[in-house]
């Protein structure tokens, strides 16, 4: 009998170990003929021409609008996900269109030429709504094209993925907006995700890009005051001048019987983080 082949898939630290056929957790890589393959390549899931505002981004060239993609799969199983249906979703069961890294460009480029009626033009492309770098072959691809047409790279992400990857990404983004969803290793195992990965990529981001946080507040997960002062301080160790977003929650797909937190939740919690960061801004409230 055949010994079966299984691979490792290295892009994030969940380190599938895959069979033949066999996708990742994140639905959006799979072992084909031994090798760990990018099945969501050129899959288009959403496509939007977005303010910069909205990635979010605050520092980072404001007042313009951005061409926003996304595609499905992500490595993290977030019960308050507002995009479940792209992020949990794969190749069978999401609608998606397929488009090349030059066709992408293409169009960020035509719109780069007609502003809207408040005279934004678009800065370049976005990978956003799902997790970008579970397909990142495709981000890097698209984005050292639209670097040659000198247009930006922004990139929304969790930061779970290996270092390794994001070595590859910083060649070609010039700036991010990345998840910090709490502050506790327990808080991101609900999540399937680990919190000393995603600290070891912001620290390597914010060496060689901008870099933005954002931390959606939970109630009864992530909400304490205690919890959101070491965030800060651990935020201002790398970099004082770090944008952090503190977001209100809304009840959204498996946690949909939550209440929404409180404005006075968040605008406390803002003023925690305050005292540690110099640009701290609410979100959703």
């Amino acid at each position: 009998m055949r010994e079966e082949k299984r691979v490792v898939c290295p892009v994030c630290f969940h380190h599938c170990t895959l069979a033949e056929g066999q996708y990742g957790r994140c639905r959006a890589r799979k072992n084909e003929n031994g090798t760990v393959i990018c099945d969501n390549y050129g899959k288009v899931t959403a496509l939007a021409l977005d303010p910069i505002e909205k990635k979010p981004l605050r520092h980072f060239m404001p007042g313009s609008l951005i061409l926003s993609v996304g595609s499905y799969g992500c490595n993290l199983s977030c019960p308050f996900c507002q995009n479940h249906d792209i992020s949990m979703g794969d190749g069978k069961m999401t609608d998606h269109r397929e488009i090349t890294p030059e066709e992408l460009t293409e169009l960020a480029a035509a719109y780069r030429v007609q502003g809207d009626a408040y005279g934004r033009r678009n800065i370049g492309v976005a990978f956003t709504y799902n997790e970008p770098l579970a397909g990142y072959e495709f981000v890097r691809d698209t984005a050292r094209l639209v670097r040659e047409r000198g247009m930006k790279n922004v990139l929304v992400t969790n930061g779970t993925a290996e270092l390794s990857v994001l070595e590859e990404m910083l060649l070609f983004i010039d700036a991010m907006n990345i998840d910090l969803k709490g502050f506790t290793e327990e808080y991101y195992r609900k999540l399937g995700g680990s919190l000393e990965a995603v600290k070891a990529f912001i620290r390597r981001a914010a060496e060689e890009c901008h870099v933005e946080l954002t931390t959606l507040i939970v109630p009864g997960e992530n909400d304490s005051e205690e919890e959101m002062e070491r965030e800060a301080e651990w935020i201002a160790s790398v970099d004082p001048e770090i944008v952090l977003h503190v977001t209100r929650f809304f009840p959204r797909y498996k946690m949909a019987d939550r209440k929404a937190t409180d404005v006075e939740t968040v605008y406390r919690l803002r003023d925690t983080a305050a005292k540690h960061l110099k640009n701290v801004y609410t979100g959703n409230c």
